[in-house]
């Protein structure tokens, strides 16, 4: 597998590298996060002018990329610079159920910047598991409840995966509907994260759901959704992981202690060795993954669960050293360090956390 990128990925990536640094410091950061939804807009245009957005998406949906590798670019130079604008919830998860469905007008206005989606799929009590699904979907009315949408409050509609036959962890039975979050039977409850991002819970009593494709064969639709939302996760998680390393290590060169730099003492060179080791070993997996995004399903799904269980372990490995490698300046808010640290912490806990997608991988390896 041939994992040197693209001349044009290349570029992709200087310019939304270059981007990120000299737009989106840390002061810029905290502003967005605290405006009303929890981002820019004003930003959030500038990124799709620039193409972030339609990277993400393939031709056949009106943009120019889509592909595993255009994730892995897009989302770790993001993770560079704890971008909080809502690429995942709506150019990921929201968009990817709309491919092939019809609904290329939807698209069109995501690539464009001015529709933002989200997608309610987790329940309050299906831990991580993608078919535990209880919200129910009879005659076109959607009743349940979904919990930690990310940017659902913000969402101009919303993707909703509900169940019209079936127990309740089957695949079969589950369909994805499109609902208007200020349409009647939708109870919404917004509340920020710890990492400064927002998500929201929905209740829905009837509300009116627009069927994606088949109402109760939605799940393959579901599960490319999610992975391909795992691997965003695993890419921008990289791009924190590198940040946190270039703090350390410039800190470690300028604070002295003992009338020497800490970068002289030999117990934290191993420290710093072992975190970029891991990091290049998470960043392998991820590459790995990218590259079997369009493989078969058991293949697929295999390589993003091994990724994000490494990614998972190193980026609480990471957090762990940058903090205690830094000392007290790391705890403070005026300083990059501990967002990093929450940002990746809160990643592993997305989309499942690497015990859930370490057990799935020996499941699919079973059944293989």
């Amino acid at each position: 597998m041939d994992f040197t990128l693209s001349e044009e990925r290349r570029m992709l990536t200087e310019t939304l590298t270059r981007f990120v640094r000299e737009k989106y410091d840390l002061k810029t950061r905290h502003k967005a996060a605290k405006m009303e939804g929890g981002f820019d807009p004003a930003m959030w245009a500038e990124f799709a002018e620039l193409g972030a957005v339609g990277a993400l998406l393939p031709e056949s949906a009106g943009g120019f990329g889509g592909a595993g590798e255009d994730i892995l670019v897009v989302f770790e130079a993001l993770g560079g610079g704890l971008v909080v604008e809502p690429f995942l919830a709506t150019a990921v998860l929201g968009a990817t159920p709309l491919i092939g469905a019809g609904r290329d007008d939807m698209l069109e206005e995501v690539i464009g910047g001015g529709l933002h989606l989200a997608l309610a799929h987790t329940e309050p009590e299906s831990r991580y598991e993608m078919a535990r699904v209880a919200c129910r979907a009879e005659g076109g009315k959607i009743t349940g409840r979904k919990s930690v949408v990310v940017n659902g409050a913000t969402a101009d509609r919303l993707i909703v995966s509900a169940r019209s036959s079936g127990d309740e962890a089957d695949e079969a039975g589950i369909g994805l509907w499109l609902v208007d979050l200020k349409g009647p039977g939708v109870t919404m409850r917004a509340f920020g994260t710890v990492d400064g991002g927002h998500a929201a819970e929905f209740t829905f009593d009837g509300a009116p759901g627009e069927a994606l494709g088949d109402p109760e064969g939605g799940y393959p639709a579901l599960e490319t959704a999610l992975g391909r939302g795992a691997l965003a996760l695993c890419a921008e998680a990289l791009g924190a992981m590198e940040a946190c390393k270039a703090l350390t290590l410039d800190y470690m060169k300028t604070r002295k202690q003992f009338g020497a730099p800490l970068a002289k003492f030999q117990a934290l060179q191993h420290r710093m060795v072992e975190m970029v080791i891991a990091i290049e070993q998470a960043r392998s997996l991820t590459m790995l993954a990218a590259g079997m995004l369009d493989a078969p399903r058991k293949e697929r799904e295999r390589a993003i669960s091994a990724a994000k269980n490494l990614v998972g372990r190193v980026g609480r490995l990471v957090s762990e050293e940058t903090i205690q490698l830094h000392g007290g300046i790391a705890m403070t808010w005026e300083y990059a360090a501990p967002h990093f640290a929450k940002r990746l912490i809160m990643i592993d806990h997305m989309l499942g956390d690497e015990d859930f997608h370490l057990a799935r991988f020996m499941a699919l390896e079973e059944a293989a």
